[in-house]
């Protein structure tokens, strides 16, 4: 499954069929960079090809998805920003989120910027390391397109880890379904997920995507967090790559639910 999620980050939604047998690397400079024209020329007619827009779109990918980020980012106002993100919206390249106050029992707070993500993974990962370098790759120089991927692709894939978990949760909790779902943030906290029960039980979670186990630490900043955000979970449960540490694990019980990579294979 963690194979599936790797791929599925570069080339989800890109119609191709993909053999998760090649190495990841050969398949993106195959069906990607060397066919950079082609695939640009397709997404300019999605998008339309403005160079602010995609600059934003750049902004989206590459940082906490927040509008005001993406705005910084391209160097742009929030009036000139916003008509881009309806343009977008418009065009469904990407889709608008809000921080799910009402399901943790909290007041909506406007003040909160609302979110952005792409619905097509392959869009995200294109302007996330093609769109920003592409000159080089139009000379076939991918030499800084492969750096940029070593050391951006771990990080860039925790947002695919939480949407699959997300989709998991809403799909494939049977004893107590989930009638509502999404993030929460505000000024100060974050959590990857945070849902209401068909009992009316909040349930608030995070994603690890690492190479190491999560330790009981994660739980206890977890705990800390809720506090801080005024936040009473019922059950808090955490989603891991890598599993857990026997202390934490000794810890599940109804109120504490840990998930491993290997649970998304319901989703297959």
């Amino acid at each position: 499954m963690e194979i599936a999620i790797k791929y599925f980050t570069v080339f989800g939604g890109f119609d191709i069929k993909i053999n998760t047998e090649i190495p990841i690397e050969t398949l993106i400079e195959e069906h990607i960079l060397r066919k950079y024209t082609q695939i640009r020329n397709e997404v300019h007619y999605l998008t339309g090809g403005y160079s602010v827009e995609h600059a934003i779109l750049t902004g989206i990918a590459l940082g906490d998805r927040k509008t005001t980020t993406a705005f910084k980012r391209a160097h742009v106002s929030f009036e000139e920003g916003m008509k881009c993100i309806e343009n977008l919206i418009e065009r469904q390249i990407i889709e608008s989120e809000s921080s799910q106050f009402f399901i943790v029992g909290k007041r909506n707070e406007s003040k909160i910027a609302k979110k952005l993500f792409f619905p097509v993974p392959f869009l995200r990962f294109w302007f996330a390391f093609i769109s920003p370098i592409y000159k080089g790759i139009k000379d076939s120089d991918f030499k800084e397109f492969q750096t940029k991927y070593e050391n951006k692709i771990g990080e860039f894939s925790d947002f695919m880890f939480e949407e699959l978990s997300l989709v998991f949760l809403q799909n494939h909790i049977v004893e107590d379904k989930i009638k509502q779902i999404g993030k929460y943030w505000d000024e100060n906290i974050e959590f990857d997920l945070v849902a209401l029960t068909t009992q009316n039980k909040i349930m608030v979670g995070n994603c690890k995507y690492t190479n190491n186990k999560v330790k009981k630490s994660e739980l206890t900043k977890m705990t800390q967090d809720c506090e801080t955000a005024g936040i009473k979970p019922d059950v808090l449960m955490l989603f891991s790559k890598s599993g857990y540490s026997s202390e934490l694990k000794s810890m599940k019980n109804e109120n504490l639910k840990l998930f491993t990579v290997k649970h998304l294979k319901q989703l297959v």
